[in-house]
């Protein structure tokens, strides 16, 4: 239920898919940041699938944020797999993402994974 002014709107089925990623990504964060304190790791796969610029500028904010408050967590690290590179630049304008790895394929197939200076 969602409430405007002083009217209560019933917002079942009215929701995009990217809300619905949305939604789903700040549960699980919630959840993550709930039961795991003192968790050393916080792993994402693709979060920013379905989501519009808007709310990926968002997630990315909350990510940054996650990042400040957990600064002076020494076994914290944040595991983003995305083929999004703009969410990866959004990230790095935090001054606690310093770089990130690369992982393509070379002219014969196999995997190349290269360190990549996030700024």
């Amino acid at each position: 239920v969602m409430v405007k002014g002083e009217v209560e709107l019933d917002m079942r089925g009215r929701c995009s898919a990217g809300q619905k990623v949305l939604a789903s990504l700040v549960i699980r964060l919630a959840l993550a940041e709930t039961f795991c304190v003192n968790c050393g790791i916080l792993t994402l796969d693709e979060p920013t699938t379905n989501l519009d610029r808007h709310n990926v500028e968002s997630l990315a904010n909350a990510l940054v944020t996650l990042l400040e408050s957990r600064r002076a967590q020494k076994n914290f690290q944040l595991v983003v797999i995305t083929h999004d590179e703009e969410f990866v630049q959004l990230l790095g304008r935090s001054e606690h993402a310093d770089y990130y790895w690369r992982v393509s394929k070379d002219s014969t197939g196999h995997s190349l994974i290269e360190r990549q200076d996030i700024r």
